[in-house]
């Protein structure tokens, strides 16, 4: 079902939009990358992809927080592949909730034209619970959350479902970053800092894979998932189940 159908995933040069594209490239799918980066390294990404995988990967800069240059990667992928059939919005930090609407207010007429779409918004733990200091942040996730449950209803006989992949701590260039921040304020070693890290929050002391986010996207874009719309999943190490 997925082979041959277009994928567009923002924020997707690194991290877990990059691991979610290399997903639906496996299966066969022609992936539009966005985001920011060394070009070089975006050009070696794209190519990788086609070449392992035998798949057309474009790549589109437009800055998901600009409306007009959402419109253009939405139609420039529409003009290269003939439709978009999945939309995963990853990007973002402070402004998930602003720009997964840009994108899905783009993408949504087309996937009714077609009578099939599936969007898929990664969200975070934060999206289900709050933690202190986080306030931008979980409100963000939050809104992620709700607009993916307001878009699941509002295209429920379209064809589309609408869902939102809710991940615990992965280690990402940005967690990364926190986590040796942390070691250098306490003195510890990085890993003594990782375990510490995640057993704040996760029962399971166990980081999630980028990959294992990317192989859940693929299975919200499959046949087995054709009546799952307005659902949250977690993806936490047991993180939201206390």
């Amino acid at each position: 079902m997925i082979r041959g159908k277009s994928v567009v995933v923002t924020g997707s040069t690194s991290g877990i939009g990059s691991a979610v594209a290399r997903a639906f490239a496996a299966e066969g799918a022609n992936v539009t990358l966005n985001g920011f980066g060394d070009p070089e390294a975006i050009e070696q990404q794209r190519r990788s992809l086609e070449e392992t995988f035998g798949v057309t990967a474009a790549y589109s800069g437009a800055d998901v927080t600009k409306p007009v240059e959402v419109a253009d990667m939405i139609a420039g992928a529409e003009s290269t592949f003939g439709a978009i059939d999945v939309l995963v919005n990853n990007a973002g930090i402070q402004f998930v909730a602003i720009t997964a609407s840009h994108t899905c207010r783009c993408a949504v007429p087309g996937m009714k034209r077609r009578g099939w779409g599936r969007i898929i918004n990664i969200a975070s733990a934060h999206g289900l619970v709050a933690s202190a200091q986080k306030a931008a942040y979980v409100a963000a996730k939050h809104g992620v959350v709700g607009l993916t449950k307001v878009v699941a209803i509002e295209t429920a006989d379209h064809g589309i479902t609408c869902n939102a992949i809710c991940p615990g701590w992965v280690m990402t260039p940005l967690v990364a970053q926190q986590v040796e921040a942390r070691a250098n304020a306490a003195g510890k070693s990085f890993e003594e800092a990782t375990q510490e890290f995640v057993a704040e929050k996760q029962p399971m002391a166990r980081w999630t894979r980028p990959e294992d986010i990317g192989a859940l996207a693929v299975f919200l874009a499959g046949d087995a998932a054709t009546t799952i719309t307005g659902a949250c999943y977690s993806i936490d190490g047991g993180w939201t189940a206390q």
